[in-house]
């Protein structure tokens, strides 16, 4: 109950990582906005965990691109548990392909959702915390924040763009109590993208087999495994709980090694 007490919104949390994230968050304690754009995934989620935490929990609809109702989604928080401590930035998407065939449009709303929603939320969030003079800002960022990948031009792009802006937020609103900070996971390995879709793509494209597929990632990591949804919740619990009091401005990569900096 590391948490308890604390109020946070987590975006892009009707599945995956963002759903393991507002979980985690209520078992240590916290009262925690599932949003989402989802309105189906938001009854699902509320369906899973609102019999064990039905105090501690609420659901929200956002769009994070959309500022009126990332607007919304603030005051709808603020009014429901009286103050916001945490705002955990995990919405995003990913689009990928040769640069020379890259739809502009399509390149755009991975920069909306990714960075500008991101801008959004923080901008929004910020007045309730600045009030209070203490707050904390988490970006799920990736280790693609860092350094490129191959004919993912769009993704890349916000990424960085996202960590020079947590480094921005972060000075800006230190004065006010205000931490700001970026987790950068390396490949989620077990999560929906890769086995719904990735392995299946990766090996079709190469000739190999899906086990095959995964080995050759998981090879590429020093420690040998791909990431978790656990290790990257277990960083947000350390960046929300007093115990990196003194961390702000910071991107900490979460890749067993694969990318170091």
């Amino acid at each position: 109950m590391e948490l308890k007490g604390q109020v946070a919104i987590v975006t892009g949390a009707a599945q995956g990582l963002g759903e393991a994230i507002a979980a985690r968050l209520l078992v240590e304690g916290a009262k925690v906005v599932f949003s989402d754009i989802s309105p189906d995934g938001l009854t699902e989620v509320l369906g899973k965990y609102d019999l064990e935490f039905q105090d501690r929990i609420h659901i929200a609809q956002v769009d994070v691109t959309d500022e009126s109702s990332v607007e919304h989604l603030m005051e709808t928080t603020f009014n429901k548990f009286g103050k916001i401590d945490l705002l955990v930035s995990n919405a995003g998407i990913l689009i990928s392909g040769d640069t020379s065939s890259f739809d502009a449009s399509e390149w755009r709303k991975v920069i909306e959702v990714n960075l500008v929603g991101y801008f959004l939320c923080a901008k929004h969030v910020a007045k309730y915390m600045i009030d209070k003079k203490r707050g904390n800002m988490i970006q799920i960022n990736s280790k693609s924040g860092k350094v490129g990948s191959f004919k993912n031009s769009a993704y890349v792009a916000s990424k960085f763009g996202g960590i020079g802006l947590t480094q921005s937020l972060a000075l800006e609103f230190a004065p006010y109590g205000i931490r700001v900070n970026a987790i950068c996971p390396g490949n989620l390995l077990d999560s929906p993208l890769w086995v719904d879709s990735l392995y299946e793509q990766y090996a079709k494209r190469w000739g190999i087999s899906v086990e095959e597929v995964r080995k050759k990632y998981a090879d590429q990591v020093p420690l040998g495994r791909g990431c978790t949804y656990t290790d990257v919740a277990n960083t947000v619990v350390f960046l929300a709980s007093e115990r990196s009091s003194y961390i702000t401005g910071q991107a900490l990569g979460i890749t067993g090694g694969e990318v170091m900096w």
